[in-house]
């Protein structure tokens, strides 16, 4: 990967100017505390770090992007037994540390891992321990450059690796995920995470055979593989396949019905399919069973509404849509159809604050994954 020449200003000129953009990037990820504390911590870590996050296309740029909801295949922010033991750092360090991530203060963790680095910047144990906890933190950016850091010094670690993929995924950058999902995929391939993750890559790009293709090679590396199921669902689905996609998802749904707790995406995914199809009462027992296991799920409640609105409930329509809204402020899809409900009940002035809603958010908001 080279460093971007054109393309992003905050990187064009001197050194001074690209590490003055990263370490305004860097301190948008809050930590704890103050604005001040938080951008004096993260200023030590640029300090190590700016000439690997100098690697990253336009990475100022990438700090403005929504973030997605965590990924549930992420490392924990815990530290292995053995890893706390070979962290070059002191007992009385060693056990702030465990006592900060076992309370999930990220942020007294970070700041730690963070006066240790300035000591030993060539460790690379405490970069991908820094960059693990910054990924269960939701600062993913920050992730990718500790990572990268660390990758500076020496091969990364299959699980540092896949970390680093995951963070590049969640900040929309696809094409730098694939080949380390692909170079993880070869030097393992009895893991079935690698060709899940390049099949929703390769969804996510359109790619739908593709996609078919490593997502039933997860599901022949594991066979009890929920998510791997409900995304090869999701991926006949695109392709037109819908009895595929139907018997797909119907399998998904009955084994996330034993998963602890189990996921509102299944059940959405298929009820979503049959309201498409016009089998709206079939539809709607699957997004029941959505809400049942999450009463606040944005995406289940618009496609309630969504239901309601075909069959001409348009009270009950309004209430679900608003409810999505509700949930989740950044959705834009509610905004659309209740400026529609609106305006066919004659309030064109309320439609068009909801369709400006609508237009506002869809300029900002991220692509939707299936969990």
């Amino acid at each position: 990967m080279t460093t971007p020449s054109t393309g992003c200003p905050e990187l064009r000129g001197n050194p001074r100017t690209a590490e003055w953009a990263a370490q305004t990037a860097l301190s948008r990820s809050a930590i704890s505390g103050s604005v001040e504390k938080e951008f004096l911590l993260l200023l030590k870590l640029t300090s190590l770090l700016v000439a690997s996050f100098m690697t990253l296309q336009c990475p100022a740029r990438l700090a403005l992007l929504g973030q997605q909801a965590p990924i549930e295949d992420g490392p924990s922010a815990e530290p292995a037994g053995n890893l706390y033991n070979q962290l070059p750092i002191d007992e009385a360090d060693r056990a702030t540390l465990r006592d900060a991530i076992r309370v999930r203060n990220y942020g007294r963790a970070e700041a730690l891992l963070a006066e240790e680095i300035e000591r030993n910047p060539k460790s690379q144990l405490l970069l991908t321990t820094v960059g693990s906890i910054f990924f269960r933190d939701g600062k993913y950016l920050n992730c990718a450059v500790a990572m990268k850091k660390a990758e500076a010094l020496a091969l990364l670690p299959h699980r540092d690796r896949f970390t680093l993929a995951l963070s590049y995924i969640i900040m929309n950058h696809r094409d730098w995920a694939r080949p380390e999902l692909e170079g993880l995929a070869k030097a393992d391939p009895r893991d079935p995470l690698y060709p899940y993750w390049l099949g929703r890559v390769d969804f996510d790009d359109m790619r739908y055979k593709a996609a078919e293709a490593n997502l039933q090679k997860a599901l022949n590396l594991d066979a009890k593989f929920m998510k791997a199921y409900d995304n090869l669902g999701l991926t006949y689905e695109a392709l037109g396949q819908y009895d595929d996609a139907t018997r797909i998802y119907q399998q998904a749904i009955v084994m996330n019905r034993s998963e602890q707790p189990p996921s509102p995406w299944p059940p959405l995914n298929l009820g979503t399919l049959l309201v498409k199809l016009g089998k709206l009462r079939e539809g709607e027992a699957y997004l029941d069973e959505s809400l049942k296991y999450d009463p606040h799920f944005p995406k289940a409640h618009y496609e309630m509404g969504v239901l309601f609105e075909k069959q001409d409930k348009d009270d009950q329509a309004s209430k679900e849509l608003l409810e999505a809204a509700k949930n989740d402020p950044t959705f834009p899809e509610p905004h659309y159809l209740l400026g529609r409900i609106y305006l066919r009940h004659g309030d064109k002035p309320k439609a068009d604050v909801e369709w400006q809603t609508f237009q506002k958010l869809k300029q900002v908001s991220p692509k939707e994954h299936s969990h």
